[in-house]
């Protein structure tokens, strides 16, 4: 799931791709994804992809979208959509950047049927992925200049919705770039969604931690856990809620920084907001 409900490989970039795409240079190796700061373990999480406002009393970890700033005084997420291009960069893509979006056996770009106004990105190729790596790397470097502790890196499962564009193969390799360029900036990288793949997306990727969206509905909770610990930051929704929150809580599976929100993240004292926490 992408912003607001989500609300956004192998080696190092080359200094073609980068300046090619105006990234900032990296360094030759990758930062040990031991000297990331994690986030912290039972957390009280605010998702807060809708809007950015004041975290309620007792909030002690923020997701904001990276065009927003870092909550004052507490870990911070960054949600970067690295598999699928943002509603307000639709033209940007279309008309620059448009031999990186997928596009179906007739040439139409394929997007998310849920989200109808994201278009998936073509990881196919390893060209195609080092330039998308380029200009995705931008933004974490966005995150990383504002004071973000962490991205998590949306839409890692594009490839269930590709039509057969995209195998997990692809965008496996694309997210270790994403993740070698997170951790050259001092940044952990959350895996989000794709419980399927952890074991692989831990091991040859390299994310730190995860963000699942509704693995208490979806009965996923464990395939994250068991492979990140108490590292797992899980969201729940009130429209599609498994049961009670109460349920959702008293669940052994489910992570102990697992937040209950509205669909669309909105703000406090807007119709429909609604905010607790485990």
């Amino acid at each position: 799931m992408t912003s607001p409900a989500r609300a956004l490989a192998g080696t190092v970039l080359t200094a073609l791709a980068v300046a090619a795409c105006a990234a900032a240079p990296l360094t030759s190796s990758a930062a040990s994804p031991a000297a990331v700061q994690l986030p912290p373990v039972g957390a009280v999480l605010d998702y807060q992809l809708g809007a950015a406002y004041t975290p309620p009393s007792g909030v002690t970890l923020v997701t904001r979208d990276s065009t927003a700033s870092p909550a004052a005084g507490m870990y911070s997420i960054c949600y970067v959509n690295g598999f699928q291009t943002q509603p307000a960069d639709r033209n940007t893509w279309l008309n620059q950047r448009g031999h990186l979006i997928l596009k179906d056996s007739s040439g139409k770009p394929i997007i998310d049927p849920n989200w109808p106004d994201e278009f998936l990105l073509d990881t196919s190729t390893s060209a195609k992925r080092t330039e998308l790596a380029g200009i995705i790397g931008t933004t974490i470097d966005t995150c990383a200049n504002k004071g973000f502790k962490a991205v998590e890196v949306d839409n890692l499962d594009s490839y269930l919705r590709s039509k057969g564009k995209l195998s997990v193969n692809n965008n496996l390799a694309y997210a270790k770039l994403l993740a070698d360029r997170t951790h050259n900036r001092g940044l952990a990288i959350g895996q989000k969604n794709s419980a399927e793949q952890t074991a692989r997306a831990r091991t040859e990727v390299g994310f730190d931690f995860a963000v699942s969206e509704e693995c208490h509905r979806w009965e996923e909770c464990s395939s994250y856990s068991d492979v990140y610990g108490q590292h797992v930051m899980d969201i729940e929704y009130t429209d599609d809620l498994r049961g009670t929150f109460n349920d959702v809580c008293a669940d052994p599976d489910t992570p102990a920084t697992t937040t209950l929100r509205d669909r669309y993240l909105v703000a406090p004292g807007k119709p429909n907001y609604a905010f607790d926490h485990c």
